[in-house]
C-alpha cells in the first residue's frame, strides 16, 4: 500500500487491490475522486435499480461519496484492480504542471447524460492507458518504487496527462470538470450527512450559504432538490439492504435514517411501486445467490481483503 506525500494525512495515492473471495455487495464511502483499472474479475456497480458490470480492460471513475459495488473473482483467480486517488488540489497542481512546462493546452467539449448525471463512469481503456495501469501493476511489485515519492508523484502525473491528451470522452470530462476545490467542500458536506438527522438549515450553515444558495447550488450540482435527493439515497441503500441482508424492515429503516418505519415503507412504495417486504421477495427468487450476500460499509482505502 502505498503512503501519501501529505504526512498530515497518511492516505494511500496508489493502491493495487487483491480479492480471493466473493464479498457481496459493499458500500465504499470516498473522500476522493478514484481513477481504476480491473486487472482481473469483474467489478459490479450499482445505481438504484441499474447494475453496470465492468470487466477486465476496463478503467473506472468514482466521484466523492457513496459507492455501491461488488468485486467478482473469475474461474478461481482473484479480483484485481489499481486504483489512483486525487483531490482537487492534486489535480490543478498536475494540470497547471503540465500546462506550463510542457505547454499542453487542455480543454474539453465533452458533456452527456453519463458525465452530467452519473457520480461514476467506466469504459475500455485505449492502448496507451491500458499499458499504463499493466506498467504500474509491475511497479506495484517493486518494494523500491512502492516507498519512492518522486515515482508515485511521477505516475500520478502520467495518468492526468495521458487523459488529459486523450480525445474528448466522459472519463476526461469528469476529470476536468472536478478540478474545483469549493465543489468538493460542498459535495464533501452533502455526502458526509446522508444518512444523519440534520434539517437544510443546518447543512446550508455548515457550507457556509444561505438556505437560498444552498438550495440554488445544491440543483447546479444533483439536479434536484436537497430533500428528494437525500430521500433516494437513502431509499437506494435501503434497497440493497433488503436484497443482501436478513434484517427486519424496521431495522433497514432506522439505519437509512427514516423516523419511523411506516413512513419509510410509504416512501419506498413511492419510488419502487411496492411495499420493502415485496421488494425483497421478489428480488431473493429471482436475483442470482452471488448477489444475495451482505452489503458491508467499507472505507476507501480499506476496501479489499487484501492490498498491496
Amino acid at each position: 500500500m502505498k503512503n501519501s506525500m501529505n504526512s498530515s494525512v497518511q492516505q494511500p495515492m496508489i493502491v493495487k487491490y487483491v480479492e480471493p473471495l466473493h464479498n457481496g455487495i459493499q458500500t465504499q464511502v470516498l473522500s476522493r475522486y478514484a481513477i481504476g483499472y480491473i486487472l482481473r474479475g469483474t467489478k459490479n456497480i450499482y445505481d438504484g435499480d441499474k447494475r453496470q458490470t465492468l470487466s477486465r480492460g476496463d478503467v473506472f471513475y468514482l466521484g466523492i461519496g457513496h459507492h455501491y459495488i461488488e468485486n467478482c473473482p473469475d474461474g478461481g483467480q482473484p479480483f484485481e484492480q489499481v486504483i489512483f486517488y486525487y483531490t482537487p488540489e492534486d489535480l490543478q497542481r498536475i494540470l497547471m504542471h503540465l500546462n506550463i512546462t510542457y505547454g499542453l493546452n487542455i480543454s474539453n467539449e465533452h458533456s452527456c447524460e453519463n458525465c452530467r448525471n452519473r457520480n461514476q463512469i467506466f469504459m475500455p481503456a485505449w492502448n496507451s492507458l491500458r499499458n499504463f495501469f499493466i506498467n504500474t501493476n509491475n511497479y506495484l511489485r517493486d518494494e523500491e518504487f512502492r516507498h519512492d515519492e518522486t515515482a508515485e508523484n511521477i505516475k500520478m502525473t502520467e495518468l492526468i496527462y495521458l487523459i488529459a491528451s486523450h480525445e474528448d470522452c466522459c472519463l476526461k470530462s469528469k476529470l476536468l470538470n472536478n478540478v474545483d476545490s469549493a465543489k468538493e467542500n460542498f459535495e464533501q458536506v452533502v455526502y458526509d450527512h446522508i444518512f444523519k438527522d440534520i434539517s437544510i438549515e443546518e447543512l446550508a450553515k455548515l457550507t457556509n450559504r444561505s438556505l437560498t444558495s444552498f438550495k440554488k447550488e445544491f440543483r447546479r450540482h444533483f439536479e434536484m432538490p436537497p430533500h428528494k435527493w437525500y430521500i433516494r439515497q437513502r431509499l437506494m441503500h435501503a434497497r440493497l439492504l433488503l436484497i443482501s441482508t436478513s434484517k427486519s424492515i424496521s431495522e433497514i429503516g432506522n439505519e437509512c435514517t427514516f423516523p419511523n418505519t411506516s413512513h419509510f415503507i410509504k416512501l419506498f412504495k413511492k419510488e419502487y411501486q411496492m411495499t420493502p417486504a415485496t421488494y425483497r421477495h421478489r428480488h431473493f427468487t429471482t436475483m442470482p445467490t452471488e448477489v444475495a450476500s451482505p452489503v458491508e460499509t467499507v472505507p476507501e482505502a480499506e476496501e479489499i481483503r487484501q492490498a498491496l
